[in-house]
């Protein structure tokens, strides 16, 4: 199903124009959420794919620039973490990035085909003796930048980060 678009000026659009894109601008015409999917291969070439959609969608629901920003950094870490943390960098193993757009929030899901992890053995990385460390940023950055960072692991394997980001409540920029 094509989602609707309008324009502040009412007419419909099939797509975002630059001259109307933003928050006080676009509205979605439907108060059920609708589902973006990507099912994309265990390659870092492909995180550019799925920020240009983060972006996409992030101004059609009216995210302002700095939120588009902090989510861009949560979603990619989770795509990175899945490449080279679940799937081990092999290419035959796919990431699945799903965007749940609803009218006050935007929820993101990236499953991965590993082994899984237990999202609690990783350290904080700003207790003093993880300072220097080079993991554990990726989650420290999602459950810093989304309201919300759960993980599932379903029975057949791999780990599901299941993120939200909330509208904020302040008025648009002009």
């Amino acid at each position: 199903m094509v989602q609707k678009l309008q324009c502040a000026t009412g007419a419909r659009l099939d797509r975002p124009c630059g001259a109307c894109y933003g928050p006080s601008n676009w509205s979605m015409k439907a108060a059920t959420p609708r589902t973006v999917k990507l099912d994309i291969a265990s390659r870092f070439d492909m995180l550019d794919m799925v920020q240009t959609v983060l972006h996409h969608i992030s101004g059609l629901l009216g995210f302002h620039e700095d939120e588009v920003h902090f989510m861009t950094v949560a979603v990619r870490e989770s795509v990175v973490n899945a490449i080279k943390h679940g799937n081990k960098l092999d290419e035959s193993k796919r990431v699945g990035v799903s965007f749940v757009l609803n009218p006050s929030a935007l929820e993101v899901r990236v499953a991965d085909e590993g082994r899984g992890f237990n999202p609690e053995s990783v350290g904080n990385p700003t207790d003093h003796e993880n300072i220097l460390k080079a993991d554990g940023r990726g989650i420290f950055f999602m459950r810093s930048f989304m309201d919300s960072v759960d993980y599932s692991f379903p029975k057949g394997g791999g780990t599901v980060v299941h993120m939200t980001k909330r509208l904020s409540s302040r008025s648009p920029e002009p």
